[in-house]
């Protein structure tokens, strides 16, 4: 799948993945989601309610464990993604990391699903976010190994309707499994055997032994060191991934309360589901369509734009229509930019990456922009809306945090 310049493993793509391989790659990333989205939506909510002790919130015991398990995930991505970039494993450099993943995700859930104790409750979370972001890394620098720049967006695509499906299917079988015990099973048997596909059918690029460079940690550690004077592009690609993520965590966060304690529905829980399945059917009919459309026009930059003023647009409405009505269409607009620029933006991010070498360690890095903005949104949303205005404030904020993210896309200059 490669071209013959150098080994596989270093070489620029040039052939087109077929249909089978992003299938399979696509099946093994929603299963990953299972495997965390699961829990997230439904069973360590439930858990945290049985085990928190006597005294103790269940909402502060499921956000230290979610906390830290956040933690660990910054830390995870890009460590396993620059431990599989040195691996020369016959089978690979990824698909070791990625069945060591889920084989271990899945041990972890079984852990969680026996947890009767707070602390071993987030023992077995961070062991979930330490090996499935090891199944992580490794998938997500599968396709700048394998696909060539002219179909990345059409594979971002597909790996972002999987993701999106595997938060459906977790979801699902936390709810329908028959208990805490049962659905923590249920997503780790899914979790492994949906990564199987990819794992059995399709080899993955080796890397020659004698072409690993020698280690040191200093060396090692020295690789994280994030410069943008050294790599601008990335630099603001990574800007860029950041602020727009952080605008949609900011506009989404505190979704509930705002139907509750603004617009006054009767039933804010199943609005929230409401407008969540507008987002999700309007962001599964753009995230395929964007990418395919981004690789037919050879150009990244002007979807990721637009598609971020999209959202800004949404955003704003939740601050200035403050009716159910304009939640809807706040709802859908935000799914249709969300879906664009999921795909087009995961395109830019391996066009932008500075060596093939590293390509694990560099999206373990880029995938910190996906997951800090969950840590910072609750800091600085709690203030704007308890001192600094309310929720107008906090849409408004979101809004011009999301627009400025699309407007310096324009600064990458190696992509078009």
């Amino acid at each position: 799948m490669t071209a013959a310049a150098g080994p596989p493993a270093l070489a620029e793509p040039v052939r087109r993945v077929g249909r089978g391989w992003t299938a399979a790659l696509s099946l093994a990333n929603g299963a990953i989601w299972v495997g965390w989205y699961g829990p997230l939506q439904i069973l360590l909510a439930l858990q945290a309610a049985q085990l928190a002790p006597p005294g103790t919130a269940k909402e502060s015991v499921l956000a230290w464990v979610t906390g830290l398990g956040a933690v660990v995930s910054l830390v995870a991505n890009p460590l396993f993604g620059a431990l599989s970039d040195r691996t020369t494993s016959r089978h690979g450099r990824r698909a070791p990391w990625i069945l060591a993943g889920v084989l271990g995700g899945a041990a972890a859930l079984v852990l969680l699903a026996g947890a009767r104790t707070v602390p071993v409750m987030a023992l077995g979370w961070c062991l979930v976010q330490l090996t499935l972001n090891a199944a992580f890394a490794a998938v997500t620098a599968a396709v700048p190994d394998q696909v060539p720049r002219g179909q990345r967006g059409a594979v971002g695509g597909w790996l972002g309707a999987a993701q999106i499906l595997g938060v459906l299917v977790g979801t699902g079988l936390a709810t329908l499994a028959g208990g805490i015990t049962a659905g923590y099973l249920a997503c780790a048997g899914f979790t492994v055997l949906a990564t199987l596909p990819y794992l059995l059918r399709y080899p993955d690029p080796v890397l020659p032994a004698g072409l690993r460079p020698p280690f040191t940690w200093r060396a090692f550690l020295a690789g994280f060191r994030f410069s943008p004077r050294r790599h601008p592009d990335l630099g603001w690609a990574w800007l860029t991934r950041f602020l727009i993520n952080l605008g949609n965590a900011l506009a989404l966060l505190y979704l509930l309360y705002y139907l509750r304690n603004v617009l006054h529905r009767p039933d804010p829980q199943g609005g929230v589901l409401i407008l969540t399945a507008v987002n999700g059917v309007t962001l599964l009919g753009t995230v395929v369509v964007g990418g395919i459309w981004s690789d037919r026009s050879g150009r990244r930059q002007p979807f990721v734009l637009w598609a971020g003023v999209l959202m800004t647009v949404a955003t704003a409405l939740l601050a200035g229509w403050q009716t159910w009505t304009g939640a809807l269409v706040a709802a859908a607009l935000l799914g249709v930019g969300f879906g664009v620029f999921t795909s087009v933006d995961f395109a830019l991010m391996t066009d932008v990456l500075p060596a093939a070498a590293d390509r694990g360690r560099d999206l373990g890095v880029i995938n910190i922009a996906n997951s800090l903005p969950q840590v910072a949104a609750p800091v600085l949303a709690a203030p704007l809306v308890g001192h600094l205005g309310g929720y107008r404030t906090l849409f408004l904020t979101a809004a011009a945090t999301g627009l400025l993210g699309a407007l310096l896309v324009r600064r990458i200059r190696g992509v078009a």
